[in-house]
C-alpha cells in the first residue's frame, strides 16, 4: 500500500519571510518573530500535517542583484541550490522585491518585476517538482514601504520606495498572468509595522491565513 504524499511548500523570500521584528531595526541586531507568529508558521498550522512548510527567508535578499554592502544576497545565485536541496517540491511561494527598492540598485518597479520573472522562470523550468517536473508557483507581491520620518538612516536607503512599492502589484499581477501561475497581492491584506518595512505579529497572522487559503486552492487535498 502506497503512503499518501506529504506536500512540500518552499517559501523563498527576504526579511518578511525570515520574520524580522520591526522594532528591532534600531537595535544591535535583527530580532525574529517566533515560528508560530511568522506567516510561514501560521501557514504550517493552517495547512496541517499533510504539508511541510520550508522557510527560506534571508534579510536583505534581492531578486537578481549583488548587494555591494552585504554578501550573498542575490536570490538568483542561491535559488538553484535551494530548489535542488529541498526537492521534490509541490509548490514554491516567491515573495521578493522589497530590497530591490534600495537606491543602490537604481531599478524601476517594472525592472524589479523582471527580476522576479527571472526567478519564476528558473522555478518553472526546473526539475524540482514531483517526478522531476517543475513545481507549482505562487508569486506574492511584497507589502508597501511605509513612512519612515523617525528612521532617517533607513529612509535614506529607500528614497523612492514609498511611491515605487505601490507600483509593484500591477507589474507582478501581469507577470503571474503571463506565466500562468498563482498570484497574491499582500498590499491588499497587510501594511508594514513601525519601521515601515517589516510586518508585526498581527500582519503575519493575517498574511499566513491568506496564504493558507491560496495554497489550499492550488494544492487541494
Amino acid at each position: 500500500m502506497m503512503r499518501s504524499h506529504m506536500k512540500n511548500v518552499l517559501c523563498f523570500g527576504d526579511s518578511n519571510t525570515w520574520g524580522f521584528i520591526p522594532e528591532s531595526i534600531t537595535g544591535p541586531f535583527p530580532e525574529r518573530h517566533p515560528f508560530a507568529v511568522r506567516w510561514t508558521g501560521v501557514l504550517s498550522r493552517e495547512l496541517g500535517s499533510g504539508f511541510r512548510v520550508i522557510e527560506e527567508g534571508q534579510n536583505g535578499r534581492t531578486t537578481v542583484h549583488d548587494d555591494p554592502f552585504a554578501a550573498v544576497r542575490n536570490g538568483k545565485a542561491v535559488l538553484p541550490a535551494i530548489l535542488e536541496s529541498h526537492k521534490p517540491l509541490d509548490l514554491v511561494i516567491l515573495m521578493l522585491g522589497t530590497n530591490d527598492l534600495k537606491a543602490v540598485f537604481s531599478v524601476t518597479p517594472g525592472e524589479i518585476a523582471t527580476g522576479v520573472k527571472v526567478l519564476a522562470q528558473m522555478i518553472l523550468g526546473s526539475d524540482a517538482g514531483i517526478n522531476n517536473r517543475p513545481p507549482r508557483l505562487l508569486i506574492m507581491c511584497p507589502p508597501i514601504i511605509g513612512d519612515q520620518p523617525h528612521l532617517p538612516d533607513v529612509a535614506a536607503k529607500f528614497p523612492n520606495a514609498q511611491h515605487d512599492s505601490r507600483q509593484l502589484p500591477r507589474h507582478y499581477e501581469a507577470l503571474a498572468t503571463m506565466l500562468g501561475c498563482a498570484y497574491l497581492n499582500t498590499q491588499s491584506l497587510v501594511e508594514p509595522g513601525s519601521d515601515g518595512i517589516h510586518l508585526d505579529a498581527a500582519a503575519h497572522a493575517k498574511l499566513g491565513l491568506a496564504v493558507a487559503a491560496a495554497v489550499k486552492s492550488i494544492l487541494p487535498a
